[in-house]
């Protein structure tokens, strides 16, 4: 299948056809040609089988910006199955379809009905359909066209980034690259030459030109002058077409700033310039400032001053703020020497382009004239800073110390009288004489006292002039050199001979001129001493050295030590010192231990901290003690609550006599069969030596009494305290259940005839019971029988 377009002026004829075969097309084909098939044989034996068919298509051109009053043709849509009968209905749909463009559904004319603008939309895309007019059905499968709005020159060059500041250095060659500066048009750059640009210089081309392809603006000539026009103003135009006739153009300023460069020397305004001081001014007073001006600008102005001729008085420095010369003086003037200086300034460019060497010299020179002006000057010390004057500690008042001069600088060189300033000599020490200006000793010296004496001497003439002046005292040796401090020394007691253990020292108030030199010897009070030697160690110093071996403190603990020390005089002079020598006990390593002293031991011993560390730790050890203690008679009352509960049934269970000797649960027996067996005696103190005590001693009865209990009543009276005190310590602990053990250790067995033996009933004061029966029970009972004799029990008790 072929279509054929038509659109206004042109006629566009199918060039390539395009089949278009899918799957799903020819599927659908396959589909509809059965079911027609289907129908035909339903309704006849004739059948017309369906013709696969395709699209060709061409892009639509129409024109922007049409401004006739009817709707603009755009091209035609055809199938060549459209007979001209009429049953074919052509629709299209997309951007624009219905408004922008209408179709006609019965020839498939296209139309647009609004004006178009390229620059706003360049194309629109649709789609075509052909359809049965009757059953609605599509005949072709829906095809996408274009439609192209053509371009028309209706769109001026527009400069988007102006207005352009651009720059360049002066005295640039020609040709020098100053800035690019570019124009775009909205039209298409490939139909025509709509957007094709050009540009030109409309103001300002006798100084820059423009690329007119690239928009690059360039020097034109080559003496730009900052110091003459320092910014230039152009008018550059685009226009489109490439220029031709017809053309649409545009415009924009473009301003240029010239930059200088340093091409211009510094230039003095005044060949000579007059100034006037006075010789008294100090040094460093500025005498007048000189300017050099330089037509450039920014850094390329800076410049430095120097003096050629005339350096030696004057001097000269740059005010970096006003590039001013400053002219100060150097040195002292002198009116009565010269009174006219003539002083030479040259300017100097600091930034020196090496490009315009050739323009010439960058520097300048002036002349500075000073006048000195005369002024009435007052005296002047020789020497001016003044000096210092010796003399001996020694001196009798009256000596002369030294003479001060001074001298009238003026040419009328008037006298000069001479006076102390007494700020400076409270004590009149010194006199000056007025005219003449000796000075002389008023008083006593004393070097040691105060060794140099700085006073100020005044000299009038037409003002007060004052001059520094010191007096050194000379040492005179006066006094005797004596140990630096009180020393203390100590050695252990294990002590070798020949060890070394202290180094003194010497302190002298004198100050000879060749310095000090002392000799150490031992005092001739101590030329016996057999324990320590002095070793003088020639640097003004000496060791003590031991002489012997094994020091007892015991027998001696300090030494005293006399020692004398002798200066280099002249005259010589000496004084002896005692050095204190402690014997203490030391260990293994040589540490001390202790000495008799116990202070001394402490401080060398024990420092502050560690003292404080130790107080800490007893504190702490103590509150330990103390809760540890308190924690044990909490839990020691809550037993003894305990025990008391427990007591009652201990009363009631241990009411008896026991088991006999062969109860095995009982307490030991053995405890009671060995008398001296008590180890819990030991750490009684107000009980006696339980080594100490009698053996019992078995006896016969004599006249119905027992001569072993008369024994016993007089071997065990040593018990009496031990006993006591048992059964004190037994009634008074409430930790333990009260054991009755005299009742448990019953020897009659189980079958036994004899009465209840408690201690329960003993231990009342009031027992009258005879035991000396118990006797007759053998001899294990004679012991129990003297214990419990009523005349026994009574002393007991």
């Amino acid at each position: 299948m072929s279509r054929f377009w038509k659109t206004g002026a042109w006629t566009f004829f199918a060039t390539l056809t395009l089949t278009l075969f899918t799957l799903a097309w020819c599927e659908a084909s396959r589909t509809n040609s059965t079911t027609s098939q289907r129908s035909k044989q339903d309704q006849g034996p004739s059948s017309i089988e369906r013709v696969k068919r395709g699209w060709v298509w061409n892009q639509f051109f129409v024109v922007e910006e049409y401004t006739g009053t009817e709707p603009l043709y755009v091209g035609k849509i055809h199938t060549d199955s459209d007979e001209g009968e009429g049953n074919i209905k052509y629709t299209i749909s997309g951007e624009g379809a219905g408004t922008i463009f209408i179709i006609d559904e019965l020839t498939g004319d296209i139309h647009a009905t609004e004006r178009l603008d390229r620059e706003e939309k360049a194309f629109y895309t649709l789609r075509a359909q052909a359809r049965d007019r009757q059953s609605n059905d599509p005949l072709e499968p829906e095809s996408e066209f274009v439609i192209k709005v053509q371009d028309i020159n209706d769109s001026e060059p527009k400069f988007l980034e102006g207005p352009y500041i651009g720059s360049v250095a002066e005295l640039s060659p020609i040709g020098t690259s100053v800035m690019k500066v570019s124009a775009s048009d909205a039209d298409d750059p490939t139909y025509g030459s709509s957007a094709r640009v050009i540009y030109g210089v409309l103001d300002g081309e006798r100084f820059f030109t423009v690329d007119r392809h690239t928009g690059i603006i360039m020097t034109a000539v080559a003496d730009l002058d900052r110091e003459t026009q320092d910014r230039y103003e152009l008018v550059v135009k685009a226009t489109d077409m490439a220029g031709q006739m017809g053309g649409l153009s545009g415009s924009t300023t473009v301003t240029i700033v010239i930059t200088d460069v340093n091409d211009n020397p510094p230039r003095f305004q005044q060949k000579m310039y007059q100034f006037s001081v006075s010789e008294a001014a100090a040094v460093g007073t500025p005498v007048g400032r000189v300017i050099a001006t330089d037509s450039d600008m920014g850094e390329n102005t800076d410049m430095s001053y120097l003096i050629k001729e005339g350096g030696e008085l004057f001097k000269v420095t740059t005010d970096v703020e006003s590039q001013e010369a400053v002219v100060a003086i150097k040195k002292p003037l002198n009116y009565e020497s010269k009174r006219t200086h003539n002083v030479v300034v040259e300017a100097v460019n600091k930034h020196l382009d090496p490009r315009f060497a050739d323009l010439g010299s960058f520097r300048d020179q002036t002349i500075v004239r000073v006048s000195v002006s005369d002024v009435d000057e007052p005296p002047i010390f020789q020497p001016e800073d003044g000096t210092i004057i010796e003399v001996q500690e020694d001196a009798k008042p009256g000596a002369l110390v030294g003479i001060v001069s001074a001298r009238d600088p003026d040419s009328t060189n008037k006298p000069v009288r001479f006076s102390i300033d007494r700020t400076t000599d409270q004590e009149m020490i010194f006199h000056i004489d007025p005219d003449s200006g000796a000075i002389t000793l008023g008083k006593v010296l004393d070097r040691e006292t105060a060794g140099w004496h700085n006073i100020t001497v005044k000299a009038v003439e037409a003002g007060n002039v004052k001059t520094p002046l010191s007096i050194r005292i000379l040492d005179v040796n006066d006094n005797p050199p004596e140990l630096a401090r009180p020393y203390e020394a100590s050695i252990c007691e294990d002590a070798k001979p020949g060890q070394l253990i202290h180094t003194i020292s010497v302190v002298d108030k004198d100050e000879p001129q060749t310095g000090h030199r002392f000799i150490f010897t031992l005092a001739p009070e101590a030329s016996s001493n057999r324990h320590f030697t002095l070793w003088d160690v020639k640097d003004n110093t000496a060791g003590i050295r031991t002489q012997r071996s094994g020091f007892n403190r015991h027998e001696q603990n300090v030494y005293l030590l006399p020692i004398l020390v002798v200066d280099n005089g002249p005259p010589s002079l000496s004084s002896t010192s005692t050095l204190t020598i402690h014997v203490c006990g030391c260990d293994t390593e040589g540490t001390i231990q202790s000495c008799n002293a116990t202070a001394y031991v402490m401080s060398a011993a024990l420092s502050p901290g560690a003292l404080i560390a130790l107080l800490v730790c007893m504190l702490i050890l103590i509150v330990l003690v103390l809760l540890i203690l308190t924690l044990k008679r909490h839990r020691k009352g809550q037993r003894m609550t305990e025990d008391e509960e427990d007591m009652r049934d201990n009363v009631i269970k241990y009411n008896d006599e026991g088991g006999g000797e062969q109860d095995t649960q009982a307490y030991d027996i053995s405890a009671l069969r060995n008398l001296y067996d008590f180890p819990e005696a030991k750490s009684c103190d107000s009980g006696p030596d339980i080594h100490s005590l009698p053996q019992w001693v078995p006896a016969s009865r004599v006249g119905g009494v027992s001569e072993g209990a008369t024994a016993a009543s007089a071997d065990f009276s040593l018990f009496k305290g031990y006993i006591r005190k048992k059964v004190e310590q037994a009634d008074a602990d409430l930790t333990v259940p009260p054991y009755d053990s005299f009742q448990t250790y019953a020897f009659e067995g189980t079958s036994s005839p004899a009465l209840s033996l408690s201690s329960i009933h003993t231990l009342s004061t009031t027992s009258e019971q005879d035991f000396s029966y118990l006797s007759n029970w053998g001899p294990r009972f004679r012991q129990l029988a003297g214990y419990y004799s009523t005349k026994e029990w009574d002393f007991i008790c």
